[in-house]
């Protein structure tokens, strides 16, 4: 099954970060199939003095979108995430969001699949935009490209110069 997953990353080596996130990603249950290009974005929903390396990669996985999160979580756990907060947005060394899980729409307390937000997150669409243009969002009905277009987020974004590539 193909997913997108989110990354980001505001504390400490950003660069590490990012890269040791991707590189755990691919194990025996998760291969990463295409990895964005890096981008600089200024702290989204809350002030920060920090602001955030973010990257998207689709990958091919054996994993149920729950058993996919409990990954993530480890791998952000083994990476120095603190505890995530559902109410306020905050600084952190890693942060890894499922985007969206072949076309699945799923809505629990413990997990959104799309990611509900990302419409309105140009530090995802961008990414996105990289990997995945013409991914329809199965609940809006528009292709990345097309959010992208709508999008009203005014952050600013630069494009970071370091190429990813997970090691082998």
């Amino acid at each position: 099954m193909k997913a997108v997953i989110a990354i980001g990353s505001n504390l400490g080596n950003r660069v590490d970060n990012v890269f040791n996130a991707i590189n755990l990603l691919n194990n025996a249950s998760i291969k990463v199939l295409k990895i964005s290009k890096l981008y600089e974005t200024e702290p989204w929903g809350f002030e920060s003095e920090n602001w955030f390396l973010n990257a998207a990669c689709l990958v091919n996985t054996s994993l149920s979108p729950f058993e996919l999160l409990l990954s993530l979580q480890n791998i952000e756990k083994n990476l120095g995430r603190t505890q995530k907060t559902i109410t306020s947005y905050s600084s952190r060394t890693i942060d890894l969001d499922i985007i969206f899980y072949e076309n699945l729409i799923i809505n629990t307390h413990k997990l959104i699949i799309p990611h509900p937000r990302l419409h309105l997150r140009n530090f995802v669409l961008y990414p996105l935009n990289d990997i995945v243009p013409d991914w329809q969002h199965p609940v809006l009905k528009l292709t990345v490209k097309q959010l992208l277009k709508k999008s009203k987020d005014n952050s600013k974004i630069y494009i970071y110069d370091k190429t990813l590539t997970p090691n082998p």
